[in-house]
């Protein structure tokens, strides 16, 4: 993974298609997008914890694939949804080279708090 914007507003990184990370059928693995998409979701809930918080974690993520992958790279784009003082909501595209949608997923960060 490469990290190409890492802001509170913005955290985007992208990974290039390799065979080792592919099904049978010559695909992207949807847990490589899946992983790229959590790792800067919870890179912007990090970003964004309220003060007094020690750090993040997934509570909740949905994904709808939309559309398969079979060369060049794909960057997952996070930006936040909610910022709270509990939960952190996060909203992730995931594009390919061309800039069409791969996929889009939500998910729900908790905010940890040290005991």
């Amino acid at each position: 993974m490469r990290v190409e914007t890492y802001t509170p507003e913005r955290v985007a990184l992208t990974i290039d298609f390799d065979p080792s990370l592919c099904t049978g059928g010559g695909l992207l693995h949807g847990g490589v997008i899946m992983a790229l998409a959590d790792s800067g979701g919870g890179a912007c809930a990090f970003l964004n914890l309220p003060d007094g918080a020690s750090g993040t974690s997934t509570i909740e993520s949905k994904t709808n694939f939309l559309r398969g992958v079979r060369s060049g790279s794909i960057t997952a784009t996070s930006t936040p949804l909610h910022i709270g003082r509990s939960t952190i909501v996060i909203e992730t595209a995931v594009t390919d080279d061309s800039g069409k949608l791969v996929a889009k997923v939500t998910q729900t960060q908790t905010v940890l708090r040290a005991s």
